[in-house]
């Protein structure tokens, strides 16, 4: 069946912030451009609203990655990372984007999910019979859910250069990745062309979020006599 895109269909879109942080950081060693991707999921339509879900950490290091979202026009929603008594952490959204695509589904004729996770397959078959929402996805095909893919009205791979952000010269970083997401703030019109001119100013946040280098990662001085 063929998929129709116009101007008039109001689009919501829900981002998985660490599935595709992760995807991105297993498979090509790259950042994601969040830009470039609220731009694809839009397509040129009425985006009722974007947003990207988080878990914060003890250092508060995300502020200045939230911010650089909101510039781009996605609001975003944080939880703290849960600390269990053995030790083992957890840091997921699972059950909040499920129960945010269900509230806004009457008010969506498109919902777009940027994750790969199998889990919201039940969601996408709800929302599809039960809802009456067209439902997108959008993750990087080689790590995301095959079933999710072939249940979805639209699949999209984010597995190109255009939604990833260059590699930057330099030390290699510590394997070390703070999970990450907070509070909606209003419903916001946004233009899909501003995305693209605020990259670069979502690119420093996010190499102080997710990545901290080794503290011998300096670069050396040399006395000049």
């Amino acid at each position: 069946m063929a998929v129709i895109k116009h101007k008039e269909q109001r689009v919501g879109v829900f981002i998985d912030t660490q599935n595709l942080y992760h995807s991105a950081k297993n498979l090509y060693k790259r950042k994601v451009n969040f830009g470039a991707i609220l731009k694809e999921a839009i397509a040129g339509r009425k985006l009722v609203r974007a947003t990207a879900y988080l878990i914060t950490t003890e250092s508060g290091e995300e502020k200045a990655f939230f911010e650089a979202l909101q510039k781009l026009g996605i609001e975003t929603k944080s939880k703290d990372l849960q600390i269990f008594a053995g030790g083992a952490k957890k840091g997921d959204w699972d059950v909040g984007i499920t129960m945010d695509c269900i509230a806004l589904a009457p008010k969506l004729d498109v919902i777009v999910l940027c994750s790969g996770d199998g889990d919201f397959v039940p969601l996408v078959d709800y929302l599809q019979k039960s809802a009456g929402c067209r439902v997108e996805v959008m993750y990087f095909g080689k790590s995301g859910s095959i079933k999710l893919r072939e249940i979805a009205d639209d699949y999209f791979d984010l597995g190109e250069k255009k939604y990833l952000l260059p590699s930057r010269p330099g030390p290699a970083p510590m394997d070390t990745v703070p999970l990450l997401t907070q509070e909606r703030g209003p419903s916001q019109n946004v233009p899909a062309a501003r995305a693209p001119n605020l990259l670069s100013n979502l690119r420093r946040p996010l190499d102080r979020v997710f990545i901290r280098r080794k503290p011998n990662d300096r670069p050396t001085k040399t006395k000049t006599r």
